[in-house]
């Protein structure tokens, strides 16, 4: 244990700053048959795909071959894998893949409900809460595609609303040669003075789920933490891809709030230290019931969740629980630390987003820099 902050300490002062702010148990994950239950009740909807995924491409391809999707990330071009592999898999479907920071895609297509101009026919976005106000205003198609019961039942909506396509987890990472053997093992390890001026990361108050990995920090460790932190001159950008970009470049040892993978540690090492936070979620996407290319669009919902393209995720974990994660590595629900349930529960309560955002912004000032997709207007894909 670090010397610089003790356990009972943080512990204690944590658990002040939860109730401080009204955290409450938003890193509290459901029990098993509580969670069943909720997802058992009400489960009717459209019956589950029987087409096979060539059966989907011919009639997509009749329907006219165009494809336009929204989906949530940093830069333009971090979806170009999928896309390639969509094309490779698909070579005649016309796809436009708009990468947007999920708050704006998510308000974008909301203006375009509203002045008639709807441009995506799929959403693939972290704003987990949108799905649920879509839903219920009947903007989703509820379809389910082939492997919609293999799906873990908190990454799906009963109905066929939405379905996630990826289990993503945020925490931090370090560069193992420049960490050396003194290399941060919890996130206490992050405030000792020795790494001043060598940490990277994503501002919380620009990204939920940064947000909400900050959140579960300042709750388990307290204020005193996230003071400390702030004095260590951290270096914070937009775009969670930033932290483990400055890491891989070899300008900084350390990078918080970004995405990563425990089956790789070289040539740096993400960290999800048992009993100690990090988090998880399922990424969303939904067909929006007044998309322009329905047969495309079901097409790309069960081609992200087939077995080929599950099997070949970027962190080893899948969304389905008939696919085991590699060697090593449990499913990403399975992690108690990974508050795949209070993730949810906290986008879901945007009054309480909005104090947790000023208020890191009081320690780690306002946010700078352009957004990283670059600014893409009301209508990219048109």
């Amino acid at each position: 244990m670090s010397s610089f902050l003790s356990r009972r300490r943080v512990l204690t002062t944590g658990a002040a700053a939860g109730a401080a702010l009204g955290l409450g148990t938003v890193g509290a994950a459901a029990s098993p048959t509580s969670a069943s239950q909720a997802a058992s009740r009400g489960s009717t909807g459209p019956a589950e795909e029987t087409r096979t995924l060539d059966e989907l491409y011919q009639a997509a391809l009749r329907e006219g071959g165009t494809l336009v999707v929204y989906g949530g990330g940093d830069t333009p071009t971090q979806q170009d894998s999928t896309k390639a592999a969509f094309k490779d898999r698909f070579p005649d479907i016309d796809l436009t893949l708009i990468v947007d920071y999920s708050k704006f895609h998510d308000v974008r297509v909301d203006n375009q409900f509203a002045t008639g101009t709807l441009v995506p026919d799929v959403v693939q976005l972290q704003t987990l809460q949108d799905f649920t106000r879509w839903k219920a205003q009947d903007r989703l198609l509820r379809y389910k595609p082939a492997g919609f019961s293999k799906v873990y039942h908190a990454f799906k909506d009963p109905q066929g609303a939405w379905v996630a396509t990826g289990a993503i987890a945020f925490s931090f990472l370090y560069d193992v040669a420049a960490a050396g053997t003194g290399a941060p093992r919890t996130p206490i390890d992050l405030i000792d003075p020795k790494w001043k001026g060598r940490i990277a990361s994503s501002y919380p108050h620009d990204d939920d789920a940064v947000l909400y990995l900050y959140a579960l920090y300042a709750k388990t460790y307290g204020w005193d933490w996230v003071a400390a932190l702030a004095a260590q001159d951290v270096r914070f950008a937009r775009g969670s891809n930033s932290p483990a970009d400055a890491v891989f470049a070899g300008q900084k040892a350390i990078g918080i709030g970004t995405a990563g993978s425990l089956t790789d540690s070289t040539p740096a090492k993400f960290v999800a230290a048992d009993g100690h936070p990090f988090m998880g979620w399922g990424q969303r996407a939904a067909i929006l019931k007044r998309a322009k290319n329905p047969t495309a669009a079901k097409l790309f919902l069960n081609w992200q969740i087939s077995t080929e393209s599950q099997r070949n995720s970027f962190n080893g974990w899948s969304v389905r629980t008939d696919i085991a994660p590699p060697a090593g590595l449990k499913q990403l629900w399975e992690y108690p630390n990974a508050h795949i349930d209070g993730f949810p529960a906290f986008m879901a309560d945007r009054a309480e987003v909005e104090r947790w955002k000023q208020t890191f912004a009081l320690y780690f000032g306002e946010v700078k820099g352009d957004p990283t997709p670059g600014w893409l207007g009301l209508h990219p894909g048109a």
